[in-house]
């Protein structure tokens, strides 16, 4: 059975960080969400409005602490955690729209206490998988680019494959995507800021109860950390 890592050159750059662990197995995702999801999905980006209360994107907290994190590890260029980019969606008036069951579930909760959640096809790992500074040249393509590979000294989610995630949260790869034939999935939610512990107990409470109830799904829930830093997937 595989692991997931997070590996301690990631806990030297963020010694108080949490990491929000739910695994999904057995689930009966769709392309097609409920009408249910889909009202769920509409009210979290009705409620993501109170996280756009300044003038200037960056300025609002939630997205101020990503900013400051990012600048810890190398990054592409533009590279930007998934919730800003989510907020940022919101403050120019697009709503985040469905995809599919399990993909509208967890941009609700993403929306509805502003934390960058992402989930990935657990059956299409390649031994473990790690969060980790690499050393650089992991392979990796996003839907719809070419083909690139990390950087050296940039944050990724990888196993012995190539990169899963690049640059911490920014943009997730086509290998491991999830899809309506998706049975079984990982998921996780980043915390840097230990301010907003509560706002991830919420989320992955959330995320537990929505996921089994919409997918009928096995949910498990853990919560990493340094003292913690690993979990059977």
């Amino acid at each position: 059975m595989s692991k997931f890592i997070a590996d301690k050159s990631f806990f030297e750059l963020f010694p108080e960080a949490k990491l929000g662990v739910i695994l999904v197995k057995n689930m009966e995702n769709s392309d097609e969400s409920p009408i249910e999801v889909k009202k769920m999905l509409l009210d979290a980006n009705d409620e993501a409005e109170k996280y756009l209360v300044a003038g200037q994107l960056s300025e609002n907290k939630e997205i101020a602490v990503w900013r400051e994190a990012y600048k810890k590890f190398k990054t592409k260029k533009g590279a930007r955690c998934s919730i800003e980019a989510l907020l940022k969606r919101l403050s120019k008036g697009n709503i985040v729209g469905s995809i599919n069951t399990l993909v509208d579930i967890y941009n609700a909760a993403s929306l509805k206490f502003a934390l960058p959640c992402g989930a990935e096809d657990s059956d299409k790992f390649v031994g473990d998988l790690k969060l980790t500074i690499t050393e650089g040249g992991d392979e990796f393509q996003a839907i719809g680019e070419d083909p690139s590979e990390t950087y050296e000294g940039e944050l990724c989610y990888k196993d012995d494959k190539g990169a899963i995630c690049r640059c911490f949260n920014w943009r997730d790869g086509i290998r491991t995507m999830i899809t309506e034939d998706t049975k079984n999935a990982f998921m996780i939610m980043e915390l840097v800021d230990p301010d907003r512990y509560d706002a991830l107990e919420g989320a992955l409470e959330f995320l537990k109860e929505n996921l089994t109830k919409y997918l009928n799904a096995d949910v498990a829930v853990h919560i990493l950390d340094k003292d913690n830093p690993s979990v059977e997937i």
